[in-house]
């Protein structure tokens, strides 16, 4: 096996070798070798498609193994043109009656997905729509919506973003070599992996977000040579910005990013010319007009967004007041986000010996890479063709993360909480990647080695390719990036220890408490479990006492014995709870599920 990955690895190299134009004598014996078999115009769609094959692989890994999350059912039940209406509170349920909104319905129709979307969630409706289309092509699973359809969709748009990614690399830096690595980072990058394996919009969002950019590096290079910018271009960034916005509002966050830095080109021609006209040229206008059809495109989402003032429960998690060292968790979390998007070995298993020696290697490498790739920064600053497009791909990130710390400290909105938010500037991380490693692996002559230890540069870029590789096998075997709720392991709990039937209890405020019930029901259902299991979802308005009052009244109703799990149960004890007897013995934590156990005799 060692031998088989090693021959592997030597000719993967050498393929990538042929990419490097500083040996012509060593790519003429290459040539030589492969003209009768494959002409020198496949090499790049060669590559492109190697890369393909690894980024769709690791995707499609364990893709449904991993129960789905609250975010992910409301996916699938909107996207269904179903809702959580049908689910009925305050009362005893059975699984079936909680799982009914994850049936597929015949009848339900576009209209009633964008409905449902405008009135009871609060993001805009296109992926929903096109997940509709793409769930109807599958068969249900026991009655249920498909889990491998909902989630094989985004895995599709995350393996669209590799070529795409590559079109914006070659583009910016007019460099096969930078487009090539980019895509290669991003075939194996755990963040794109991550995303992917999630029933979400993120993906579709990062496709967009790489289009947009492409447009901002032509409109820039236009803006350079003061020529006017293509009609077709300025209609397509027109467009793609309207399937951003009408993907996922915080798509605007990129616009915002692209108005600071072309805010920034027009002071800088400010600053060479004295003729404040020059802003009125040609180049300017259209983009103007641009910027004026965007605007028009997300001003029909207006009436929405107010709307969705009225439903700020749904982000009651990325609120709240901060005290002592909580006022550093944004910066600890955006680093450790930044960090996530390369490197992520398995620092989040439940296992000392694991997480050590992982947390030791990944400090290692980032102690050693971080130099070489702000090098090949550097270096790419230098050259004057590439100094603004590493400008432009910089004030990307920076105006993005500077706007998450604004949202997080002034406005008490903590995106910082969300890796999934930084989908607004990952691109441009990554191409900023794919122009350093560019540098790495051909590097100018005056530099003989790469990194402290006087690595070769190609070897570096194999290193950190690789840790790539291993981090995205971290992810999809669930160690990192794991999922905030487990209820398979809740399910196992509860049939080791309750032998009779069992009432899981909850208090509701929204859709997002019934999801985290869905997902114990749904494991139930998987399992076949014979156990007699019900389900209560005491709403809580604004007087917690409300579920309290419910869960007395459930509970006076129901034949004993039976097992009562009090599950994210935030209220005042019922008295009918004191009459069953609390379990006293230490049981083990389940990510997503805090629960009381009492046996009511």
């Amino acid at each position: 096996m060692r031998v088989i990955f090693k021959g592997a690895f030597y000719f993967y190299k050498k393929i990538i070798s042929l990419l490097d134009t500083s040996s012509a004598s060593q790519h003429k014996h290459w040539y030589n070798y492969w003209q009768d078999s494959l002409p020198p115009s496949w090499l790049h769609p060669l590559l492109i498609l190697m890369w393909l094959l690894i980024g769709i692989s690791l995707r499609l890994t364990n893709l449904t193994t991993k129960s789905p999350w609250t975010d992910e059912f409301s996916t699938l039940v909107f996207s269904l043109g179903n809702n959580f209406l049908s689910v009925p509170l305050d009362q005893a349920i059975a699984p079936d009656i909680l799982l009914q909104p994850l049936q597929p319905n015949p009848v339900a129709s576009i209209g009633d997905v964008v409905h449902n979307l405008a009135t009871q969630d609060s993001h805009p409706p296109l992926y929903f729509v096109l997940a509709y289309l793409w769930m109807k092509l599958f068969p249900s699973e026991g009655g249920l919506v498909s889990l491998f359809a909902a989630r094989s969709l985004p895995a599709i748009f995350g393996v669209a973003s590799i070529p795409c990614v590559y079109v914006l690399g070659k583009v910016a830096f007019r460099s096969r070599l930078a487009g090539q690595l980019a895509a290669a980072m991003i075939a194996v990058s755990p963040y794109a992996v991550f995303l992917a394996q999630e029933a979400r919009h993120y993906t579709l969002a990062i496709l967009w977000v790489i289009g947009s950019l492409t447009c901002l590096v032509i409109a820039t290079r236009h803006i350079q040579n003061r020529t006017l910018l293509p009609i077709w271009v300025a209609l397509f960034w027109v467009a793609i910005n309207a399937l951003g916005i009408a993907t996922h509002y915080f798509f605007t966050f990129t616009l915002y990013t692209e108005a600071v830095v072309l805010i920034s080109l027009a002071w800088l021609q400010l600053q060479n010319s004295t003729k404040f006209s020059l802003l009125f040229s040609s180049p300017w206008r259209r983009i103007y007009a641009v910027a004026v059809g965007t605007l028009v495109a997300g001003l029909i989402w207006i009436p929405i967004l107010l709307e969705n003032k009225n439903r700020g429960i749904l982000t009651e998690w990325i609120r709240g007041s901060r005290v002592g060292l909580d006022w550093l968790s944004p910066i600890f979390q955006a680093l450790g986000t930044l960090i996530a998007m390369i490197s992520l070995l398995p620092v989040e298993s439940s296992q000392a010996l694991v997480v050590i020696p992982s947390g030791i290697v990944m400090l290692a490498f980032f102690i050693w890479a971080v130099p070489i790739l702000l090098r090949g920064i550097k270096i790419q600053l230098q050259h004057p063709e590439n100094r603004i497009m590493i400008q432009v791909f910089i004030g990307i990130v920076i105006s993005a993360i500077a706007l998450f710390l604004i949202f997080t400290y002034f406005l008490g909105i903590d995106l910082t909480r969300g890796a999934r938010y930084n989908f607004v500037y990952y691109p441009a991380i990554v191409v900023l990647l794919g122009a350093s490693l560019a540098v790495c692996w051909h590097p100018p002559k005056e530099i003989k080695s790469i990194g402290k230890w006087g690595i070769n540069g190609k070897k570096a870029v194999m290193l950190i390719w690789l840790m790539g590789f291993f981090s995205a096998v971290t992810v999809i075997c669930n160690l990192g990036y794991q999922k905030y709720y487990r209820p398979d392991l809740f399910v196992q709990l509860i049939q080791q220890i309750s032998p009779v039937p069992v009432l899981i209890a909850t208090t509701h405020k929204s859709y997002i408490h019934t999801g985290e019930m869905m997902g114990v029901a749904r494991e139930l259902k998987l399992a076949n479990s014979p156990q007699n299991s019900l389900f209560l979802l005491a709403h809580q308005y604004q007087d917690p006492n409300t579920s309290t009052i419910a869960l007395e009244n459930t509970l006076k109703t129901l034949p004993r014995p039976f097992d009562l799990w009090s599950v994210n149960f935030h209220a005042p004890v019922a008295e009918a709870v004191k009459t069953c007897v609390a379990e006293t013995k230490s049981l083990p934590s389940v990510d997503g599920y805090e629960y009381e156990l009492y046996h009511c005799q």
